[in-house]
């Protein structure tokens, strides 16, 4: 799936079917279901769940919580809107 249909199916009442249990948590999150979006995050023990997880943790206020996902992640903690770091996850998990 693209980004673009990715924003797109916002709009449903259900996420996509076929989606990584990381790309159905941005999803959730996105819906403003904080819980549903963590424990899917949870569930995806790879690096984009840990990414994902990461960035829930950063939306949540919990900054020391968040730097240990983003280390498990194999990524740099980011700093910026958050808005611009869904759109980057969720861009790079659409692509991968």
């Amino acid at each position: 799936m693209d980004l673009e249909s990715f924003t797109r199916s916002l709009s449903q009442e259900a996420p996509p079917a076929g989606l990584s249990p990381a790309l159905q948590a941005l999803w959730r999150e996105a819906k403003g279901e904080w819980d549903a979006a963590h424990r899917l995050a949870q569930s995806d023990k790879g690096a984009a769940g840990a990414w994902v997880h990461a960035y829930l943790h950063r939306v949540e206020g919990d900054e020391g919580n968040a730097g240990y996902w983003y280390r498990r992640a194999g990524k740099t903690p980011a700093n910026g809107p958050l808005k611009e770091e869904w759109q980057a996850i969720a861009a790079a998990l659409c692509e991968g």
